[in-house]
């Protein structure tokens, strides 16, 4: 097992503040302020059979902090010095505005009717319709219409492109629609 030689290499994290820095570097950050409080303590418990609810171990966190080996940002943590984690930009709709229309925007529980048609990226088109009514936000079509058509107006147009995972994702639908 690499990770049990590599631990057994290293020498092992003493003080609480180590072992919480220790944990931090083992896990993926779920954003870029580095890793959650509950994620880090789940850790300390599975891997060093520390007390999550202890008092030591919340002062162990201020002490980090205090002393500048952590940085808090709300309720997640990274080590002071270390390279911001990278997390994965979210999938989002390219909205290419071509005609805007008069009145109220269309906003999240609308009822919207929409005239389409949907081309994949070699330009072939896998559907239309000249009238189709949806209520907005409320996942009734793919996660791109709920975004793309979010601020349009009666009578205006827009051509969105939209990315796989706010479309039909890996999956596809078949037969029309390959994945990603």
């Amino acid at each position: 097992n690499k990770s049990t030689s590599i631990y057994r290499t290293m020498a092992p994290p003493k003080t609480l503040v180590d072992k919480i820095v220790y944990a931090i570097r083992q896990q993926p950050a779920a954003s870029a302020n580095g890793v959650s409080r509950t994620a880090i303590l789940k850790y300390l418990a599975s891997e060093f059979n520390v007390d999550k609810n202890k008092a030591t171990t919340k002062k162990a966190f201020k002490d980090g902090v205090r002393k500048g080996i952590l940085i808090q940002t709300g309720q997640s943590f990274r080590v002071q010095g270390d390279k911001l984690p990278e997390v994965a930009q979210e999938a989002k709709v390219t909205i290419e505005e071509l005609k805007e229309g008069s009145g109220p925007a269309a906003e999240a529980g609308d009822t919207v009717t929409v005239k389409y048609e949907g081309k994949l990226d070699d330009g072939s088109v896998f559907d239309s319709a000249s009238s189709f009514e949806f209520t907005l936000g409320a996942g009734e079509v793919i996660k791109g219409w709920d975004q793309g058509i979010a601020g349009m107006k009666v009578g205006g147009k827009r051509k969105l492109f939209v990315p796989s995972k706010l479309g039909y994702g890996k999956r596809g639908a078949a037969p029309e629609i390959p994945g990603n």
